[in-house]
């Protein structure tokens, strides 16, 4: 004989169903939210991993910073202090130039000529003065021209005049020379003003 279940074996397979669901929808839920916490906690791990490596790397960039700034004052002083050597050995090789270049001018003047002001342009002197004629303002010029101190002579102003009772005629001279240093000058030209 068959055997027939009344029961409601359908109500309560649904009730299992449902149950069994709910539970995997609640480990499901259980286990986003870990994985959703961890997440957060590793990336904020992360974060405040990198936050502590920049604010390392920053107070070494100040560091190094401050570092820099002290080089550059320490290479602009060596600049300042170069500049100054430079100048002091300048001064120091031009020192007994002056001397040379006074006797010189003494050496080369002809007789007739004299001279009323002299004034220096870097390498290059401007000399006023009077002269008995133009002929020995033009011997002037050619004794600075052959001297071993003076180079390229330039006449800048002749003025005739005549003064005085006896009516004496000057002749009033600017003229313009180079001074050759003694480093740069030919060995003739050394050994001459030696």
């Amino acid at each position: 004989m068959t055997s027939i279940n009344l029961l409601p074996w359908r109500e309560t397979l649904r009730k299992e169903r449902q149950r069994q669901f709910l539970s995997m929808a609640g480990f499901a839920a259980l286990f986003c939210l870990a994985l959703v916490l961890y997440a957060h906690f590793h990336v904020s791990s992360l974060i405040d991993g990198q936050n502590g490596r920049n604010t390392m790397l920053e107070s070494e960039i100040k560091i190094v910073e401050e570092q820099i700034k002290e080089i550059e004052a320490i290479e602009s002083q060596k600049k300042r202090l170069l500049a100054r050597m430079e100048v002091i050995q300048q001064l120091q090789s031009g020192r007994p130039q002056i001397v040379h270049v006074f006797d010189e001018l003494v050496s080369t003047l002809p007789e007739g000529v004299y001279l009323t002001k002299i004034k220096q342009n870097s390498d290059s002197l401007v000399l006023e003065g009077f002269a008995q004629s133009n002929a020995r303002v033009s011997a002037y010029m050619r004794n600075l021209d052959a001297s071993a101190w003076f180079a390229d002579p330039k006449l800048d102003v002749i003025q005739a005049s005549e003064s005085g009772e006896v009516q004496l005629r000057t002749s009033k001279f600017s003229l313009q020379v180079k001074q050759v240093n003694e480093a740069l000058a030919t060995p003739e030209q050394a050994k001459e003003a030696q």
